[in-house]
């Protein structure tokens, strides 16, 4: 099993599914288990519900930060039943990548369960931002529709902060997905660094 923690567009699923692919293992997002308030950003095939609008306008960046912190929290029971239900399976089922922010790094550290690894993937603020802008065609969006994006980039880039904190802090596997690399680039860097853990999240250097 390998479970890989980040922040919103920091490229988790892209690069869950490459390393899927790459141990022929199941592919899955903790998002499939329950849905916080997720894009404010409208595109060709969606557009924002009005609660999620509501959300994204009417809180402030702190309130967004522990709005979410709670959702994960009352989420990791089942993230845990998840995790601990697959670990206990025959050896010759399909193992699991699973992806999601969900995968809390104090939270994670302290599962006990075997044949297991987990990364967490940071990008740059500025890359994180990029990626929302043209998703939500940022320049041409109308004065309040950039005033959610902004409200989601500013949540976006506290979590990764906190989660940058607690990773550190716990000595546990971190691996930059910017840089330019691909998707592909970033999963073979993730694989790696499996292959070189010894408990979970964790190297025989510390990392």
């Amino acid at each position: 099993m390998v479970l890989i923690g980040g922040t919103s567009n920091v490229g988790k699923s892209n690069v869950a599914q490459g390393v899927a692919e790459g141990l022929g293992f199941e592919c899955l997002s903790t998002d499939t288990l329950a849905r916080h308030p997720g894009r404010p950003w409208r595109t060709a095939e969606w557009e924002v519900p009005a609660h999620v609008a509501e959300h994204y306008g009417s809180l402030t960046v702190d309130e967004l930060i522990t709005s979410v912190l709670d959702h994960y929290d009352r989420l990791w029971p089942r993230v845990e039943e998840l995790i601990t239900a697959r670990a206990a399976e025959d050896r010759g089922s399909p193992g699991l990548v699973l992806e999601g922010s969900a995968l809390w790094p104090v939270r994670v550290a302290r599962l006990q369960v075997p044949h297991a690894a987990a990364v967490w993937l940071t990008a740059d603020d500025s890359l994180v931002r990029a990626r929302v802008h043209a998703a939500g065609s940022y320049e041409a969006a109308a004065e309040a529709e950039r005033v959610l994006m902004d409200k989601f980039l500013a949540r976006t880039e506290r979590y990764q902060a906190l989660m940058v904190e607690a990773v550190d802090r716990l000595g546990l596997a971190r691996i930059d997905a910017g840089g330019g690399q691909s998707a592909e680039e970033v999963a073979g860097t993730v694989l790696a660094a499996v292959d070189a853990q010894t408990v979970l999240g964790r190297s025989s250097t510390g990392r």
